[in-house]
């Protein structure tokens, strides 16, 4: 769960049915893809995060770190509360485990077990696993371009190619010209809105413009949801590659 300086995008306009371009530094879909998932990562990246789970008749607030390195590497490990401390979530490439300290024990999730709830959340393990699929395993199409007064906001549609591992019928992404993502949009087979991510604050961490607070919301029920708070971020440090290991997952120090 990076991301880079914000600069300024490419004036777009919209005439005659085609985009003009306003000078060389013009994206394609695939590039403003690549530049929202680094956003939050960067080369490498430490972060201190609470989740609070809400339910109709209950709410639950949890506290947890993460390393990340490059797309593919990331450590997960809970603080707090009591009882949740230690448990943890590593994913290297497509390969995820998860640790529980109680049991003491390592578990490699099954492909059929990634779209499970992780850790009681509205986010699946899928969710955790999948930050290159958008670029892997879809075609991206640049469907719509809205100038707003916080700045220029691209709707770009996701379409699984042929043959694809992929659960979704498409994803709709609305990003930022500073490559922020503000909504995550998630369709199935039917093309009925299944979830959606929201950016509901917006800050600034070691000099990265990232979402602070997001909430994920399942369709069938807008009463359940999750928000994730950065609560602190640092970007593009040295993590040694042994943060990234079964030991370390097991290493509760």
């Amino acid at each position: 769960m990076k991301g880079i300086v914000p600069i300024a995008l490419v004036a777009v306009v919209s005439l005659g049915g085609e985009l003009l371009v306003a000078n060389e530094s013009d994206l394609t879909a695939e590039e403003l893809v690549a530049r929202v998932l680094d956003q939050t990562r960067g080369l490498s990246s430490y972060s201190e995060l609470t989740m609070t789970i809400h339910r109709p008749d209950w709410q639950r607030t949890s506290s947890f770190l993460v390393w990340t390195q490059g797309r593919e590497d990331a450590l997960i490990r809970f603080t707090a509360p009591a009882r949740d401390a230690g448990l943890a979530t590593l994913r290297k490439g497509e390969r995820m485990w998860t640790y529980s300290p109680k049991i003491q024990r390592t578990v490699r999730l099954p492909k059929s077990m990634m779209s499970q709830d992780w850790a009681g959340s509205d986010f699946s393990y899928n969710d955790l696993a999948r930050s290159d699929d958008l670029l892997n395993q879809y075609s991206l199409s640049l469907t719509e371009i809205d100038i707003t007064d916080d700045g220029t906001v691209y709707t770009i549609e996701a379409v699984p190619k042929e043959n694809a591992a992929i659960v979704w019928g498409k994803e709709v992404l609305e990003l930022r010209d500073d490559f922020v993502l503000l909504k995550h949009s998630y369709f199935d087979q039917e093309m009925v809105l299944v979830k959606w991510l929201e950016t509901l604050e917006i800050d600034e961490f070691d000099g990265r413009t990232i979402p602070k607070r997001m909430r994920i919301t399942k369709s069938e029920a807008h009463d359940r949801w999750t928000e994730i708070v950065y609560e602190e971020a640092d970007f593009d440090i040295d993590i040694p590659d042994s943060k990234f290991t079964l030991f370390a997952l097991r290493d509760s120090g």
